[in-house]
């Protein structure tokens, strides 16, 4: 599996109540470790017992650094393709009651990197399925066109529009959304996307091919911390097209491995979906 995209070093901390402009408020607990859409999916695709590749940026300040050993941790193997930036902080807070997140991010605001097809063409031969989150553009966009050539499934991560999307949607074979990504599944369909997705919380996952739309419940369970949840999802979700699942049967497995992220906290959710898997 090819996962391409954000990585950011996470710090979480679980709190009774969000605080309020001016308010000071102490943690329940806290926990540092790598974080952004393509290495959490990569990591669940490692959890999950198949290849993970990410390529990503980094660089080599002591956070890139910390980043690094964490994702060799966790068995993904890694690509430094921007080692002159500076990994990004993602500062989560996290609600115990339901596990509701609220995050504050650059993302990849400030990472400069270009990227051409023959440089991520050796990366994509090796992969059976690419995943993208759209951040780091022009390497989403070499990964996308390379995959195209070589007639792998392209799946995108829509969590927000990005200008890089103008381009890129046409070269997608399946756009996985969240609920708050603007255009419809009509417009997505006009742009040349085969099958889109989207994912809408604790509500069913419904998805379009053939004209009609189709859902799937997620499980119910406890919620301890959302943060990452739709990363792990999208994860799974690749995971079951390489085997070549059908779409209903993918959907509900990523529904699953997802389900298992909200039930674990940012410090045990890695460990858990691994036994997860084992015990199945």
């Amino acid at each position: 599996m090819l996962c391409v995209g954000l990585t950011t070093v996470d710090v979480s901390q679980q709190v009774a109540e969000f605080p309020a402009p001016g308010d000071k408020v102490q943690s329940g607990g806290a926990h540092v470790a790598p974080g952004g859409p393509a290495a959490n999916a990569a990591t669940a695709v490692a959890a999950l017992g198949h290849r993970a590749v990410l390529l990503t940026a980094l660089g080599r300040d002591a956070f890139g650094a910390f980043a690094a050993a964490g994702l060799a941790e966790r068995g993904v193997e890694f690509h430094d393709l921007a080692p002159d930036s500076r990994i990004s902080l993602s500062m989560v807070a996290v609600r115990e009651r339901d596990g509701e997140r609220t995050v504050i991010s650059r993302n990849a605001a400030e990472v400069s990197l270009a990227a051409t097809v023959d440089v991520v063409t050796p990366f994509v031969f090796q992969a059976d399925v690419v995943l993208l989150d759209g951040h780091l553009g022009p390497l989403a966009l070499a990964v996308a066109t390379a995959a195209k050539d070589a007639g792998l499934q392209v799946v995108l991560d829509a969590g927000s529009w990005k200008p890089v999307l103008e381009d890129l949607l046409p070269l997608v074979d399946v756009a996985a959304c969240s609920s708050a990504f603007g255009p419809t599944e009509d417009e997505l369909h006009a742009r040349g996307v085969p099958l889109v997705i989207r994912t809408n919380g604790p509500n069913p996952v419904t998805w379009s091919s053939d004209g009609e739309l189709h859902e799937r419940p997620v499980p119910v369970v406890q919620v301890r911390d959302t943060n990452g949840a739709g990363d792990v999802w999208h994860g799974a979700l690749a995971v079951a097209l390489a085997r070549h699942d059908p779409v209903a049967e993918a959907v509900g497995w990523a529904n699953a491995v997802a389900a298992v992220r909200v039930r674990n906290t940012a410090q045990d959710w890695v460990e858990e979906l691994a036994r997860w898997q084992d015990s199945r």
